[in-house]
C-alpha cells in the first residue's frame, strides 16, 4: 500500500485526533494512529478505548489498506519537516511503514490495524443536529466545574438534556456548580446522559466556526459527534447525576451588582494573601461598598480592598473560596455581574447582569464557614 500526503495537511489533522491517543503500553494500537485507506479516501482514528476521534482526508493512493502507526514518533517526525509531499508505504505483511522526503527516509515499526477499523462507528437509537455555536459556549462555561473524585463518577462529566424546554448543560463538583441554558431545541431532540469531560475537551477543538449544525448520534451507552469530517466516539458516564435544582436557592433577597474585571482582580490579589488550603476571601456588604478581606493567622498575612458597587438587601458578611469565585467570573465575558444571596451559609448565585436573548448562565458557589 502507498499513498502521498501533505506534511501540512497530515500535521494538521494528526493534532486535532491526537488528545484521543491512549497510553496502554498493554494494548499498543491505543498508542498509535490508525491510517486505513478505501477509494483514495484516507481515515485516520486515534483512541483510548474510551474515546475515539476519527477525520477524513483525501490522498493519492495505489491500493486499499491499513496501518497503526505509533503516534509520539510520527508527530515527532511531521515536526521537524517542512511542508511538502510524503509519501507512505507500507508493507501489508509486516506493517512496517516507510515515509519518504524529499531528502530522507524514515522507517517506523507498525501495527495490524483490521480488528479497528470501525472503532468511530454505532448503532444509534436516535440523532439530532444542533448548532455548533451552542456546544462551543455550553463547553466554555461548564468545563470548568466539572469534579475530578472518581468515586463520585457523575460529577467528573457534564450533564446534557434536551425536551421541549430547550438544551440543559450542568456541570459541578459539590463546592461550584454551573447550568446552561439554551431555550431552542432546532431538531426537537430528547435525550439526556453525561458526557465525560475529556470527550467535550476535545470536541471543541473540532467544531467548526459560524452557523454549521453538528449531529448528534446517541444510544445507551455512547454518542457520536460528526463535525464536517472529523468524528467523535465517546462512552457515557453510566451514573445517576445528582438533582442540582435542589440545591439553588430561590429566594435570594440580597444583591450585589458589580463589575465583573474589577470584581475578579481584587480577588486574584486578595487570594496571594490568603489561607493556602480554604482560600477564603470575605465580602462584607452595606450600601454602595464592598469590602473584600483575607487573612493567613499561620504567616502573618491580610490584605483588605474595597470596591464600588450596587447592593440592594440586608448588611452580611459571607466567605467563599477566592480562588473558585475567580474561576466562576473568568467564564463569564460581561461587564457587570449580579450575585444574589439568601444568608451566609446558604450558596449564593452568580449570573450575568444581562442574559443574552436565547441562553441563560447560573453559577452557584457554595459558602465557606465566617472565620474559620
Amino acid at each position: 500500500m502507498r499513498f502521498t500526503v501533505s506534511t501540512t495537511t497530515l500535521q494538521k489533522n494528526l493534532q486535532l485526533i491526537s488528545g484521543a491517543i491512549g497510553n496502554n503500553r498493554t494494548f499498543p494500537i491505543s498508542e498509535c494512529f490508525i491510517f486505513n485507506i478505501q477509494d483514495g479516501n484516507l481515515s485516520v482514528t486515534a483512541s483510548d478505548g474510551d474515546t475515539s476521534m476519527s477525520v477524513n482526508l483525501e490522498v493519492m493512493a495505489d491500493a486499499d489498506g491499513n496501518v497503526g502507526i505509533p503516534a509520539k514518533m510520527l508527530l515527532d517526525i511531521l515536526k521537524s519537516l517542512p511542508d511538502q509531499p510524503l509519501t507512505f508505504k507500507v508493507d501489508t505483511e509486516t506493517h512496517a511503514t516507510e515515509i519518504l522526503a524529499h531528502n530522507g527516509k524514515y522507517k517506523l515499526g507498525g501495527e495490524d490495524a483490521s480488528d479497528f477499523l470501525n472503532i468511530t462507528q454505532m448503532n444509534a437509537t436516535d440523532t439530532f443536529g444542533m448548532p455548533a455555536v451552542v456546544w462551543a459556549e455550553a463547553i466554555s462555561k461548564t468545563l470548568f466545574a466539572v469534579g475530578t473524585d472518581e468515586l463520585r463518577p457523575a460529577m467528573t462529566g457534564v450533564f446534557f438534556r434536551a425536551d421541549d424546554l430547550g438544551l440543559t448543560f450542568v456541570a459541578t463538583d459539590a463546592h461550584k456548580l454551573v447550568r446552561f441554558q439554551y431555550d431552542l431545541n432546532p431538531d426537537g431532540a430528547n435525550a439526556e446522559f453525561i458526557l465525560p469531560k475529556k470527550a467535550l475537551t476535545l470536541l471543541k477543538n473540532i467544531l467548526p466556526a459560524g452557523d454549521a449544525t453538528i449531529s448528534v448520534s446517541h444510544n445507551r451507552t455512547s454518542v457520536l459527534f460528526a463535525a464536517g469530517d472529523a468524528r467523535l466516539l465517546c462512552r457515557l458516564i453510566d451514573a445517576r447525576f445528582p438533582d442540582y435544582k435542589a440545591v439553588i436557592p430561590i429566594d435570594n433577597p440580597n444583591r450585589l451588582t458589580i463589575n465583573r474585571s474589577d470584581f475578579a482582580a481584587s480577588l486574584k490579589r486578595l487570594a496571594i494573601f490568603a489561607n493556602k488550603t480554604s482560600h477564603q476571601v470575605v465580602l462584607e456588604l452595606d450600601g454602595n461598598e464592598l469590602k473584600l478581606s483575607t487573612q493567613d493567622v499561620d504567616y502573618s498575612n491580610e490584605a483588605v480592598e474595597r470596591l464600588a458597587c450596587s447592593y440592594e438587601g440586608s448588611p452580611m458578611q459571607i466567605a467563599f473560596n477566592a480562588r473558585f469565585l475567580g474561576e466562576t467570573l473568568g467564564v463569564l465575558d460581561v461587564e457587570e455581574i449580579l450575585l444574589e444571596m439568601s444568608s451566609p451559609n446558604r450558596a449564593g448565585i452568580v449570573l450575568p447582569a444581562q442574559q443574552d436573548e436565547n441562553s441563560h448562565v447560573l453559577m452557584l458557589m457554595m459558602p465557606l464557614m465566617l472565620f474559620a
